[in-house]
Order: C-alpha cells, then structure tokens, then sequence
C-alpha cells in the first residue's frame, strides 16, 4: 500500500512538473538548425512561397532552416515524412489545397490522417486561380463557355497539373455548378498543361495567375476570368467569374504551414506568431500580391478551421465527379 502511495504522489508531482518542462523547452528553442519539408520540386508556388518566409523566419529564430524538397504521390511523400518525425519543433512541413483533397482521395491508404497526424500551424496565404482559354477556343466569357459545353456535352476538354489539383477540383466544381458534361485531362504538372493549351490538346486551364498571366500578356492564351470575390491587383483586367458571365464561385490553392503533432503548443504559436509578423510586412506583402497571392498568416486555429472546410468542400466535388486517384 505504502508503494502504491507514493508511486500515486510521484507521478502527480510529475504531471504538475510538466507545464514548467515544456515551458523551458520552449524558451531555449530553437537550440540547432530546423528542416522545413517542402513536398514539390523547387521552384513552384509552395516552394517559393516557403523560402521567402522562412529566409526571414530564420533570422527571427536565430538558427538556420534547411528547406529539404520531397516531391513525389501528390505531396503525400513528403508529408508523410513529417507526420512520422520527431514532434520537437524542429520539423515542419508547407502543403497546398491538394493535402485536402488527399484525404478524400486516397481515403484509407494514406500513410497518415490528414486531420490527426499533423497540426496546422498557419495559413500563409491563398492564391485565387484562373480559368484560360486556347488560342482556338471560341469562347470569350466563362459565360460563352458554358454555352458552348452545354451545347457540345462532353466535347469540351479541360487540363490540369493533375489529378487532385486544385486546377481540376475547381474545373470539375465549374462543371457540377453549370451542369455541363467536359473532359478532364490530366497532365504531370503546370507547365505540361500549358503547352497543351498551346498546342490545342485542351480548351481551357485553370491555375495559379503566376503562371498563367504572362502567356496572357504575350497573347498566347486568354483570361476568362478569376475565381476570387474581387479582381487582383496584380491582374486588374482579368474579371471576376461572375463578371465574366459565370456563377459566383470562388476557389484557390494556398499555402499552409503544419506540424507533426504533439509538437509543443508554445513553439506552435512561436512560429505562428513570427510568420504573421514577416507575411505582416507591405514589402513581404507586395511580393506575394505580385504573384497572385493575398497574404493571410493568421493563428494555428484559424489555419485548422480553413483547413477542414477545405476538406470538406472538396470531398464533396471529388464524391460528385467520382475522381480516382491515379
């Protein structure tokens, strides 16, 4: 009786102890370099958007970042490295609406739960997409183009960077508002599906403006219209979809920083706290609207709400068009 006692007394001292160890752990954190796990090839949205905030993050930390590329299955490479690292604070990982849609489609083989594996740190900003055109394509307005899909069912071919993409997830939400019947065609990244439009493979394309604008300006394609609730100031001539004659559809890729769970909340909110005051700066600022991107960086909580209606909007448009992933 006399050990279960203070076997009882120890282990509550223990727990009472605890707060003050994580307390101390995150006062002299970060005490070594930090690897950021990125999982798309460098020199894409995430990947930029992910350097330029922790270059400045770095400094704040006063300890170095190691950005380490892991592309490969649609980001699930790379985030199920970190869902199975150390929960130190010395791992994280940057995802794309594409994480979302992994949960719906690749449900039950995934290597990790995209809602318990991982915490979401912040969201660090939302690029709206847009909806091009082939130089061939009649159309002229999203409007024109669902009159011309509802009169040519399933003639009119759509690309995107590949299946699970916001590109395509948006393009089939397009079709399920409208009630028009087109084809998805799948290709293995931006720059592939552009070359496809180009060369009249598809019809039309969303994707980020980033990539999109400058074939724009040059003439080689054309705007139809921007899935954002008011027109980019870095693209103030391309209209909103309602404004171009669609319905009032808003839709975006963005940018999220996660962690493994059971990380420390305290070095959660740090890092937190550090990213919205860099994405907070007018010159930080300026460069993302310069790439289509509103900074957003808010709380860990904020970026878990964001994150499930994300989740659950795109189970819906993936259950409705009945995507398989490849």
């Amino acid at each position: 009786m006399w050990i279960c006692k203070t076997l009882v007394t120890r282990i509550g001292a223990l727990a009472l102890l605890a707060p003050c160890f994580t307390s101390a752990y995150a006062q002299t954190y970060p005490a070594k370099p930090i690897r950021w796990v990125v999982p798309y090839t460098p020199g894409g949205l995430t990947d930029n958007v992910t350097r330029m905030v922790t270059q400045k993050l770095q400094d704040a930390l006063g300890q170095p970042i190691a950005i380490d590329n892991r592309p490969g299955s649609n980001s699930i490479v790379g985030s199920e490295a970190v869902a199975k690292a150390a929960p130190d604070g010395y791992t994280f990982l940057t995802v794309i609406a594409a994480y979302a849609a992994n949960a719906t489609l690749y449900q039950g083989k995934l290597p990790y739960d995209s809602q318990k594996s991982l915490v979401p740190v912040s969201l660090v900003g939302v690029a709206p997409l847009i909806i091009t055109a082939g130089p061939s394509f009649p159309p002229e307005t999203v409007g024109e183009l669902i009159a011309f899909a509802k009169s040519n069912p399933g003639k009119v071919n759509f690309g995107s960077s590949g299946i699970g993409s916001a590109a395509h997830l948006t393009s089939e939400l397009l079709a399920q508002t409208t009630g028009t019947t087109m084809v998805h065609v799948p290709y293995k990244g931006t720059a592939p599906s552009l070359q496809g439009l180009l060369g009249g493979e598809i019809q039309f394309m969303v994707d980020v403006p980033s990539s999109m604008m400058p074939q724009v300006r040059a003439g080689k394609i054309r705007a139809l219209g921007m899935f954002a609730a008011r027109r980019l100031s870095s693209a103030p001539e391309v209209p909103t979809i309602p404004e171009s004659g669609g319905p009032a559809i808003e839709s975006a890729t963005w940018v999220m920083f996660l962690a493994p769970t059971g990380t420390p909340g305290e070095i959660v909110q740090r890092i937190a706290t550090e990213t919205q005051k860099i994405v907070a700066n007018p010159d930080m600022r300026a460069r993302f609207e310069a790439q289509g991107i509103e900074a957003t960086a808010g709380t860990p909580s904020d970026a878990a709400k964001y994150l499930e209606a994300e989740i659950a909007k795109w189970a819906k448009v993936i259950t409705t068009a009945n995507v398989k992933p490849e």
